[in-house]
């Protein structure tokens, strides 16, 4: 038996002190957030729970307090623990975006785009905003709304995109529905955001859209 075998399930500090994170199970991650479990119930056993009921990791995270705190053994102290790991997690992807290498592609934004907007329950419409070397300056959601759609200002995305000193802008949203393909009022306004941001020398990089399982970049489609 090898000594990762030989950890007790029941003590992930000890695994990942000895073993490394990546070693670690997604119940055995969640035990260590949750911390402590219930009457005749360890921590392993509400994260295991708490899998189950949800069907994973993804679900779970996106789950609102009502609904987790509703899980015997789970209360607003452990909502508030994992909320809290979620938004370091997103900040963190967000640094090391902001130190990396120009957005030159629409791929190199794809991947933080898909974190930060694939599983809101509302449809968000965002800006990421670049530099003159098409770096990142900061991210920020303008619109949000219902799953039907959110409201685009572009006299908003202008005043924006100034305050924040940017040379160019990616504007993405997410369709809550899941199919990803663009329609015909998501063209109409893309095309209303480049002539609103070509008026002040901005240009417009992408425009990327969130699906469930895929996104849709205008500039690899040549809709920009």
């Amino acid at each position: 038996m090898s000594r990762i075998d030989q950890v007790s399930p029941a003590r992930p500090h000890e695994k990942l002190l000895a073993h490394g994170p990546e070693t670690l199970s997604d119940a055995e991650i969640l035990a260590i957030l949750v911390r402590t479990g219930s009457r005749g119930r360890s921590a392993i056993d509400v994260a295991k729970n708490l899998l189950l009921t949800y069907g994973g990791l993804r679900a779970l995270l996106s789950a609102d307090q009502n609904s987790m705190c509703s899980h015997q053994g789970f209360g607003t102290a452990k909502y508030v623990t994992l909320r809290a790991a979620l938004e370091l997690a997103q900040r963190f992807l967000a640094e090391r975006m902001r130190y990396a290498n120009a957005l030159t592609t629409p791929h190199a934004a794809r991947a933080y785009l898909r974190s930060r907007l694939r599983d809101l329950p509302y449809e968000a419409f965002c800006c990421l905003y670049l530099d003159t070397r098409h770096r990142p300056i900061t991210f920020e959601e303008l619109f949000h709304g219902t799953i039907d759609g959110a409201a685009v200002y572009p006299r908003e995305v202008v005043r924006t995109v100034l305050a924040n000193n940017a040379a160019a802008v990616i504007v993405a949203h997410n369709h809550p529905s899941g199919a990803a393909e663009p329609s015909a009022a998501d063209q109409r306004l893309t095309q209303r955001l480049k002539a609103a941001l070509s008026l002040i020398d901005v240009r417009l990089i992408d425009h990327i859209i969130i699906g469930d399982t895929e996104t849709v970049s205008f500039s690899e489609r040549g809709l920009l």
